[in-house]
């Protein structure tokens, strides 16, 4: 289904943002009081299936207005017109504001992306600062054997960096779907062991919901990294339905994991993925929960996570379903940088 400019509102993306110069390509949002204040945050997006333009947006107003993060929002561009198209591949203007972030948010799905561009990626990670990735960043990049950065590859087969940036960085590269994608549905069991870390603090079992899938690991995930979450499949896609029986669910598939990354810069960096965050899946409060907690702690605010951190949702906001080609035409950065809730 294409999405029209309205539908594009409706779905809860343009609210209380700052304004915009018109030919910035991305969206900007200062952050207010809270434990973040003066903490930068760079969010990515650049998937063409889950919507990652539209989940970014309200997860940084929440960072911005509720925590006090200091937010910009990085998207797919069509050098053609300026509007946000996630069907290119090769272009996410901004990735300079990478430089001074003290934190990465990145929902990207197999780009290409020019050395220039990818440089600014590759020298964050580098660095030893952390990194939050979101859904298909286990399979971010697609760059091709002979490429600068063919080792960040999701298919990568170079020593050191089989599976890519995906394995590398995160703790694992895209496998295949392990629930049935559309029709089996996800929630999120505490691990055995994991209950007390600061990322769960306000979360048990049940309380992450969504309709996308679990997705399929390689087990054991590496020894670095701790799983936090398990992913039980439901045998539909409403939030009461029963956990199919069988080997789907036994072992249950990690969909939140901590990993620790020690990049070129000899740092060790904390890293958090979650493989549950579509748009329609942080409509559901304990995955919002799940990724605020997850920026708290991947800077190092983890004393301040407490379950009754306030991760409400800022205007309506109701996420697009996924799918290919459902993302909203003819919309820019700046046309979401209107003072109006939707």
């Amino acid at each position: 289904m294409k999405y029209t400019f309205a539908a594009f509102c409706l779905c809860g993306l343009i609210t209380l943002a700052a304004p915009a110069r018109a030919a910035d390509p991305w969206l900007t949002i200062p952050g207010g009081d809270g434990p973040g204040h003066g903490k930068r945050v760079v969010l990515i997006s650049g998937d063409d299936e889950y919507r990652s333009e539209v989940m970014l947006p309200q997860l940084a107003l929440i960072l911005a207005r509720r925590h006090g993060f200091d937010c910009t929002v990085l998207f797919a561009i069509d050098p053609k017109d300026g509007t946000i198209n996630p069907d290119i591949q090769n272009n996410i203007p901004g990735l300079e504001s990478l430089r001074k972030a003290d934190l990465m948010i990145l929902f990207t799905r197999m780009r290409k992306l020019p050395d220039e561009q990818m440089k600014e990626i590759v020298d964050y990670v580098d660095s030893g600062r952390p990194i939050v990735g979101v859904r298909t960043a286990t399979h971010a990049f697609a760059n091709p054997p002979g490429t600068t950065y063919a080792r960040f590859d999701w298919e990568s087969k170079e020593a050191g960096w089989e599976g890519g940036f995906g394995r590398r960085v995160l703790g694992e590269t895209w496998v295949d779907h392990h629930g049935h994608h559309g029709s089996q549905s996800t929630r999120g069991i505490v691990a055995p062991g994991a209950a007390d870390h600061p990322i769960l603090r306000g979360i048990k079992d049940g309380d992450i919901w969504g309709p996308t899938d679990v997705y399929k690991l390689h087990l054991p995930l590496p020894e670095s990294c701790h799983t936090l979450v398990l992913g039980q499949v439901l045998s539909g896609m409403k939030r009461d339905d029963p956990p199919v029986a069988g080997e789907q669910n036994d072992p249950m598939m990690p969909i939140a994991w901590t990993n620790t990354y020690t990049g070129a810069a000899g740092k060790p960096a904390r890293v958090f993925t979650s493989t549950i965050g579509a748009s329609q899946d942080i409509s559901n409060e304990g995955v919002r929960r799940l990724l605020v907690n997850a920026c708290y702690w991947c800077v190092g605010l983890e004393e301040k996570i407490t379950p009754q951190i306030d991760v409400n949702l800022i205007g309506k906001y109701h996420g697009i379903p996924f799918g290919f080609g459902g993302f909203a035409r003819g919309v820019k950065p700046a046309d979401i940088n209107v003072k109006t809730t939707f």
